[in-house]
């Protein structure tokens, strides 16, 4: 692939939001139910797509389609300018002309270009139109021991059911080249490192990225990746109401026989919640809640690989999660 980094004009192409995933998969059948055991609500099927939003304001978070093979169909940022999106179809590696998404929920245009260390494709879209959100649940309110919150006579009370995925939090990749990818992203676009993880000779190895917005309060990250020997979606993220609801779609999963990857814990960078399943293709799709927000007033964090850096309670880590 073509490892060109810098920008012919130093000009960054300006994201404002992650927007969605597309994953293909050889028995969609068991795909879609699985999508729909997670949380997500199926809202347009066209030729091989099945479209699924979430409860927040995006058309859709996932596209899945039908295909002789399992394979990751890339991410897809909001830029901020339909000049942009022209920009980007000018200057980035492999990218392609504009291109109206006319069947997919929202409309709006979209450029994809190749990954230019490891060649997985990249989504950049303008104009959709977004949906009203969905009201699922109100939020609950606690007892402490000496703060109550709930008035008396009021009881908690749930009914079994899948989590509802609100939005796409992030997505993560291993990548062949940790610093030609590292220098690709955050010179061509507003990524800005949150976490950078380091090896024991000082190389970093991992970073967790958000989008420089300036004073504006943004998540934790949007996108990571971490070297390893070959390139390959790790998994993709999405968020849910609150705790006791992403615990109950925990439960609904494993009571549907799915098999859990990592969870339920809470990790140390980023601090969200998370819980880890495996779909029937073998990828890993992440619930997760109550994430830290970043602005440009918080300095990067440097640290020390280490399986104890991941999370601070929950179950050990698997030993092939990093793989």
């Amino acid at each position: 692939m073509d490892s060109s980094t810098n920008s012919p004009s130093g000009r960054q192409i300006k994201l404002v939001r992650i927007a969605h995933v597309y994953y293909a998969h050889k028995n969609i059948e068991k795909a879609r139910r699985f999508l729909e055991d997670f949380g997500f609500q199926e809202i347009k099927r066209v030729g091989k797509c099945t479209y699924y939003r979430g409860t927040g304001s995006e058309p859709f978070v996932y596209c899945a389609r039908e295909s002789d093979d399992n394979e990751f169909g890339g991410a897809a940022f909001v830029v901020e300018s339909m000049e942009d999106l022209e920009y980007a179809a000018r200057t980035l590696p492999n990218a392609t002309k504009i291109q109206e998404l006319s069947e997919a929920p929202g409309g709006g245009s979209c450029v994809t270009f190749l990954d230019p260390v490891d060649g997985f494709p990249f989504h950049l879209v303008y104009g959709q139109i977004s949906s009203e959100n969905v009201a699922v649940h109100s939020e609950l309110k606690f007892n402490y021991p000496v703060e109550k919150h709930r008035a008396g006579n009021k009881f908690q009370r749930f009914q079994k059911a899948p989590s509802p995925v609100h939005k796409l939090g992030h997505f993560g990749m291993c990548v062949t080249n940790f610093s030609k990818t590292y220098e690709f992203y955050t010179t061509r676009f507003n990524f800005t490192p949150s976490d950078l993880v380091h090896n024991k000779a000082g190389q970093n190895i991992t970073t967790f990225l958000h989008l420089e917005r300036g004073s504006e309060l943004v998540d934790h990250h949007c996108f990571f990746f971490f070297e390893g020997p070959k390139p390959h979606v790790h998994h993709s993220s999405f968020e849910t109401h609150d705790f006791d609801t992403q615990v109950l779609g925990h439960d609904w999963l494993r009571h549907q026989g799915y098999e859990n990857c990592w969870g339920v814990g809470r990790h140390i960078m980023g601090s969200q919640i998370f819980d880890y399943w495996f779909d029937p293709s073998r990828f890993i799709v992440e619930h997760y809640v109550d994430g830290d927000l970043v602005n440009n007033s918080n300095p990067t964090n440097h640290s020390l690989a280490s399986p104890d850096n991941l999370h601070i309670w929950g179950p050990d880590l698997p030993p092939t999660f990093l793989q």
